[in-house]
């Protein structure tokens, strides 16, 4: 911090975007202390880390057990304590609690203390969110004096409601708006949030500061991507997607008292493909590492959907770290053998087969009987699928691998995955990619090794596989489209029901067939209980199945239009 007397001049701001583990508090303390090392040896005054960071975030229900509440915050006054030693202070997200009442708040820490607490006004309570649950609301801000700024603290959703935390921030005196976020991830997002940020700051007249965590929690992604707009509606500085990192951002204080940005990371935010792949690649990495698995485990088919499924896994967590079973049966055809194996030495991975035509044999035998004089269909069908997933458990069980299940998201709409099956798994990377998507990352992944990827460069998911129909291959010559309309028509439908809400005039005004909707809004419908009994996903659109779509399993509604 340079000063004149009375009149400062610079901030030094370390912006952290980490990867906290909701629940780890002692983890995610150390992190906060090793961030605030690390601003300390770069001449920071202050450190800004994240919403709830010191729980992580979203801990959900955990904030109801009084024992978390106390741990975290034994935790912040640890913390607090050290910052008597004259370094930067921190701004930390925690859950604050007063008897019964619980907030979600950010605690100022410096000069050995706890100097202050700001918590969140606006709670959300739509999609992925469910504050309001947990949380009550807190009173309207003002700022806070640190280091010789006025800063003001909104948190999050503060931002992005319309309740004016930020005007009366600037009402109040603040200079710099600092706002500690847990924003996930979907297609699109750093665009919206540069949106509103760019809105705030119009309205309140002073430049803002945007700290995003980074890493997966459950179906959620943090994607980081934190930055600063400049009061002169400007990009500040702009921090990278995906990646753990403190950023040191100086800011100086101009002619006419307003305070910009001097210097700070310029980083290029990835495209959408890129940007996707990267989401469902750290979400499966953040799952199996923060839940303990040593390596992973999935059926390679052939097929698009376990081949993008096992780069992803290879990507995440290492060749060493994952083994591939193909799983043949009689139906399997030579060209599935071929592009498995082609698939599995490409990534370099593990490649194991292990035929099913036994012990399908034996269910077939042991229900003859009582399925005598009944016509072979699904039932049969599905008893391949069943034994494949049996197989998978045992081998999870047997060597500790969580087993990666490869639905993609329009398999999941409309009902084409078998239960205790191939929707068996411990997770999904792809459970919110469409169909079309799924073709268009692996032909991305094919020309680009994304940042972080431990996968090898080239061509890892074999051209065969993405050119070739798509097929379950439980009967002859099967192909998905038998039943299903082609999937650029059958995906198009289905973002108009489930992304957009749209009803089945408005769906047919686009040029769709009116059967065919109403067929794909009946199965929609009647797939929820599957989707119910489903691994968890990484979100990757606006409405993934789960947090943010919750529809009743017994539901007799249908668009007749």
């Amino acid at each position: 911090m340079t000063q004149n007397q009375d009149n400062l001049t610079t901030i030094r701001i370390a912006v952290g975007q980490l990867n906290p583990t909701v629940g780890d508090i002692a983890g995610n303390l150390a992190k906060a202390r090793q961030a605030r090392e690390d601003a300390a040896r770069h001449g920071a005054d202050v450190v800004l880390l994240t919403e709830l960071f010191i729980a992580g975030y979203p801990p959900e229900d955990l904030v109801l057990k009084p024992a978390f509440l106390k741990n975290c915050l034994r935790a912040i006054e640890t913390l607090a304590a050290e910052t008597d030693d004259g370094g930067p202070a921190v701004v930390i997200g925690y859950p604050r609690f007063e008897g019964d009442r619980r907030y979600n708040s950010v605690a100022v820490l410096d000069g050995g203390k706890i100097v202050t607490s700001r918590d969140k006004v606006d709670l959300p309570n739509y999609g992925e969110f469910d504050e309001k649950r947990v949380f009550h609301v807190g009173e309207m801000p003002g700022p806070v004096s640190i280091r010789g700024v006025r800063f003001g603290i909104p948190v999050c959703e503060d931002i992005w409601g319309d309740l004016g935390v930020c005007e009366t921030l600037s009402e109040s005196g603040a200079e710099i708006l600092i706002v500690p976020n847990g924003s996930p991830y979907y297609r699109g997002k750093v665009d919206i949030r540069h949106q509103v940020v760019l809105r705030q700051v119009i309205e309140s007249g002073l430049p803002m500061i945007y700290a995003n965590q980074v890493g997966g929690q459950d179906e959620l992604v943090f994607d980081g991507a934190s930055f600063g707009m400049n009061a002169d509606k400007s990009l500040a500085f702009q921090m990278s997607q995906f990646e753990e990192t403190v950023s040191i951002v100086t800011y100086r204080r101009q002619d006419d008292g307003t305070w910009a940005c001097a210097n700070g990371p310029m980083s290029v935010i990835p495209d959408r493909e890129e940007a996707d792949y990267r989401a469902c690649m750290l979400g499966l990495r953040d799952y199996v590492n923060k839940n303990g698995f040593r390596n992973v485990v999935l059926g390679l088919s052939g097929g698009i959907d376990s081949a993008i499924c096992a780069a992803l896994a290879v990507d995440a967590l290492g060749e060493e770290r994952v083994r591939t079973v193909m799983l043949p049966y009689r139906y399997t055809s030579e060209s599935s053998f071929t592009d498995a194996e082609a698939c599995a030495r490409a990534l370099g991975c593990r490649y194991d087969t292990v035929a099913i035509e036994e012990p399908v044999q034996g269910f077939l035998e042991a229900l003859g009987d009582m399925f005598e004089g009944t016509d072979e269909g699904v039932t049969e069908e599905n008893l391949q699928s069943r034994a494949r997933g049996v197989i998978l458990m045992a081998i999870s069980n047997k060597f500790g691998s969580m087993v990666v299940t490869t639905g993609n998201k329009s398999e999941m709409s409309v009902g084409y995955a078998t239960l205790y099956g191939d929707m068996n798994g411990g997770f999904n990377p792809i459970k919110d990619l469409y169909k079309m998507q799924v073709y268009a990352l692996s032909r991305w992944r094919n020309s680009h090794v994304p940042p972080g990827a431990l996968g090898p460069s080239g061509e890892v998911i074999p051209v065969n596989i993405i050119d070739k129909a798509p097929s379950a291959e439980l009967r002859p010559d099967q192909t998905d489209q038998d039943s299903l309309p082609p999937y650029p028509v059958l995906d198009d439908i289905l973002e108009c029901l489930v992304e957009n809400e749209m009803g089945v005039e408005e769906i047919v005004a686009r040029g769709h067939d009116v059967a065919i909707v109403h067929r794909i809004e009946h199965l929609l419908y009647i797939a929820e209980y599957k989707r119910r009994q489903s691994a968890p996903g990484v979100k990757i659109t606006r409405k993934n199945f789960g947090r943010d779509r919750r529809y009743p399993i017994t539901n007799r509604f249908r668009d007749r239009g």
